[in-house]
């Protein structure tokens, strides 16, 4: 029977002792991330979606953009803030990452953004009562809000899909 010299010992015991390091550390990682697969390409498609809203006429004769910086009303510049920043960025962001907390932020965040598209709708349509600018929303405003719909869904599944 052989016997490993005590040096051998201590030298695979630290070996294996840096591997459970690196072990531990590929979990922490892997517990932070989401896998998107196949719905990052549609989440993409949908922030392009988004940004083309921005260029197409939503109060008025302002474009989304206009919208944003403060022409056509408050209602509407809110959903345009919150389109804008959870949709475009946050969701770039998250692409760009595959944070899982960014994840949650672009779900709960695109749910607002929804809430927040149909207020601006309906202050569009109801404008006539009050003499707001806008005589109904533009087809930019719409094609955000269902596409921020739809976004908000797909990050919804993507935050929830994590193990």
């Amino acid at each position: 029977m052989r016997e490993n010299p005590v040096g051998a010992i201590n030298n695979n015991s630290a070996e294996v002792a840096d591997l459970v390091a690196q072990i531990e550390e590929s979990n922490r990682k892997v517990s932070r991330t989401v896998e998107l697969g196949k719905r990052g390409f549609v989440i993409s498609v949908l922030v392009f979606v988004l940004i083309i809203g921005q260029l197409l006429p939503w109060v008025g004769g302002h474009v989304g953009w206009e919208v944003l910086v403060g022409r056509g009303g408050p209602v509407p510049q809110l959903f345009a803030a919150t389109s804008t920043v959870i949709g475009i960025l946050a969701s770039a962001l998250a692409l760009a990452t595959r944070r899982w907390a960014l994840a949650w932020v672009c779900a709960v965040g695109g749910w607002f953004s929804c809430v927040d598209g149909v207020l601006s709708i309906w202050s569009q349509q109801s404008s006539h009562a009050n003499g707001a600018a806008g005589g109904g929303p533009g087809i930019g405003m719409i094609i955000a809000w269902l596409a921020i719909i739809v976004l908000a869904v797909q990050w919804m599944r993507t935050a929830w899909s994590r193990d």
